[in-house]
């Protein structure tokens, strides 16, 4: 149909003519409510921001001389983090005379993966920067 004719039949039906695919052959409209329009994809947007997850990365912090109680603790939190999808990095942070026994915190580290196996894969093994050694790990 003609753009007159298109302009005459949305006038008469009180609503806007709205081009939908300009680079058609010929170009596509449509007789709609443009301002209902616009008010629907704003809220398709919404609805769509609300359905995404955003992932978090969640710091433990641990020291070689942690009781292992309280290590038991922090395994349990790094569980819940990971039932909720995010990422968790286990820092084990060393000082003084403490980086002379790497291989404490080494093997404290090695026991906590081993424990969250079952939820979580490393995704970072152990690694030692500065004074720090940290494990990346990620949800099943």
């Amino acid at each position: 149909m003609s753009i007159e004719q298109a302009i005459a039949h949305a006038v008469e039906a009180e609503l806007d003519l709205v081009e939908i695919a300009p680079e058609g052959s010929p170009p596509v409209c449509r007789i709609m409510d443009f301002g209902k329009y616009l008010y629907e994809l704003k809220r398709k947007e919404k609805q769509n921001l609300k359905k995404q997850h955003t992932i978090t990365l969640k710091e433990i912090r641990l020291r070689p001389k942690t009781d292992p109680h309280d290590c038991e603790t922090k395994v349990n939190h790094a569980r819940e983090f990971f039932k909720k999808g995010h990422h968790v990095q286990f820092t084990m942070m060393f000082k003084g005379r403490e980086m002379m026994h790497l291989d404490l915190g080494q093997a404290m580290m090695n026991k906590i993966v081993e424990q969250l196996e079952d939820v979580a894969k490393v995704d970072r093994p152990p690694v030692v920067m500065g004074k720090r050694m940290t494990v990346l790990m990620l949800p099943k």
